[in-house]
């Protein structure tokens, strides 16, 4: 697979390192050119100096037969932008950007980059446990559907706590599909389904409708 990375931070010289070691044929685009040389000489002749958010640097590096395209630059405009002209100008299958700011992901996929990861999201969800006050857990994304899978925990001092589903005002996009609670088995919420303290509730949503649903099974 022959794979472009934008970025030849920590983050761009690690994964192009484990990628290298799969098999994968990689080209890095890096700015600094004395970042430029250390990769080089680290890993061999695949990084080459230039704006990876440039047309004209991405067709030099080959873009048009590339099968993949991961943008990690700690710059999350530059991310998009090299992702956009990589799948709208020179047709890539699957585009992947890095997110330093949380709020930018809704517009990121909003404007078809396949992927994204949030550092911040990462880890917050990877200690939800041990962050009580962390609100939603991205379970899985539906990628062809533009769907995600999630999981909302409900505080005690929820506004929410007593109200049934029907009471609720959830987002048109939103279904709530499984509320697991500390004393009931496992069920599937119906309109007369009360919500209580503690339920954690499995939803399908969009991404843009997130906040909203959020909002409205939370109360804040």
């Amino acid at each position: 697979m022959y794979i472009i990375i934008i970025g030849g931070g920590e983050i761009g010289y690690y994964l192009s390192k484990a990628l290298l070691d799969e098999g994968h044929e990689i080209l890095v685009l890096e700015k600094n050119s004395a970042r430029n040389e250390f990769i080089c000489s680290e890993l061999g002749s695949i990084c080459i100096q230039g704006d990876g958010c440039e047309a004209t640097t991405l067709e030099a590096a080959g873009t048009g037969r590339a099968d993949m395209l991961i943008a990690v630059t700690g710059d999350d405009e530059d991310n998009l932008v090299a992702c956009q002209v990589a799948k709208y100008k020179f047709n890539v299958p699957r585009t992947i950007a890095r997110i330093k700011n949380p709020k930018n992901e809704a517009i990121f996929k909003k404007l078809g980059i396949d992927v994204t990861v949030s550092s911040t999201n990462v880890i917050l969800e990877n200690i939800e446990e041990e962050v009580p006050t962390h609100p939603l857990t991205h379970l899985l994304t539906i990628r062809d559907k533009g769907l995600e899978i999630i999981e909302i925990k409900i505080p005690p001092e929820s506004a929410t706590v007593g109200k049934t589903v029907k009471e609720l005002s959830l987002p048109s996009e939103s279904i709530l599909s499984l509320i697991i609670s500390e004393e009931r088995k496992p069920r599937v919420p119906t309109a007369l389904t009360v919500i209580q303290a503690e339920d954690q509730i499995i939803a399908v949503t969009s991404p843009e409708s997130e906040e909203a649903l959020r909002i409205a099974l939370r109360g804040a």
